[in-house]
């Protein structure tokens, strides 16, 4: 490759295709191949950089609360209550492209968060857009839009990713401004058929208690749960234990 070739692909960041180019070269074994080959090797090298490059970029703005997750480290022991096909069925997030949404409940520390996490992975590594946030932090922050006026601006913040994640639901009872915050953003989802996932300790015939107004509890409720998949987890705390050494 000349250095007016290598410097073009450079300044047109198409550093992957330079790469194959140049090892090319290096290897006298393709030369036995012909040019079409050689060309399409080299774009698809290109190509795969593009994308993986998208997808990190995805995995990076959905700041999910556990990034190391993957579906595929899930652990089926069968006290946990994880069906192996449930999870199958809705790895290739085809649930997310048709607005449906997903509920996962369970006792402090069984794995709600990281199942949550590896859902939003797999939908990064499919294209798809992803948002997580801590229930008490998306209110907060909304309750403070309410007064700075960014409150639109935050709500088309939550409207727009393929997926929204919500961990930590119900952990304290929502007053009317909070529950009205909430159904905006359920509301909203709703209608432009965009998917939810959300956890919750609480198991979900239980939750009208989280809500102070059951008017707006029964409407964010029905747009919620009513054509959502459903993961109840069981099993011990997998949170680790910190041994403490006896006082003298």
């Amino acid at each position: 490759m000349n250095y007016q070739t290598n410097e073009q692909l450079t300044e047109m960041n198409l550093h992957a295709m330079r790469i194959e180019y140049r090892r090319q070269q290096e290897l006298p074994a393709m030369a036995d191949l012909d040019f079409d080959e050689r060309f399409s090797m080299i774009v698809n090298e290109q190509y795969s950089a593009k994308q993986n490059a998208k997808i990190k970029r995805l995995i990076k703005v959905a700041d999910l609360r556990e990034p190391s997750a993957y579906l595929a480290n899930i652990d089926y022991d069968p006290v946990r209550k994880i069906k192996k096909t449930d999870v199958a069925r809705l790895s290739d997030c085809e649930w997310i492209r048709t607005g449906s949404n997903l509920i996962i409940t369970g006792a402090t520390g069984v794995g709600k968060t990281y199942l949550l996490s590896a859902f939003g992975r797999e939908a990064c590594m499919k294209k798809l857009s992803v948002r997580s946030y801590r229930m008490p932090r998306m209110l907060t922050n909304l309750g403070i839009g309410r007064g700075d006026g960014s409150y639109n601006k935050i709500i088309q913040d939550m409207i727009k990713p393929d997926l929204l994640i919500l961990d930590d639901f119900g952990i304290k009872q929502l007053d009317i401004s909070m529950a009205q915050d909430l159904l905006e953003v359920v509301e909203e989802r709703h209608h432009a058929k965009r998917s939810i996932a959300i956890s919750a300790q609480l198991p979900v015939k239980e939750w009208p208690s989280v809500f102070k107004d059951q008017t707006v509890a029964d409407a964010i409720l029905d747009r919620l749960v009513r054509n959502a998949y459903r993961f109840d987890l069981k099993g011990p705390s997998r949170r680790p234990t910190v041994e403490h050494e006896p006082s003298a």
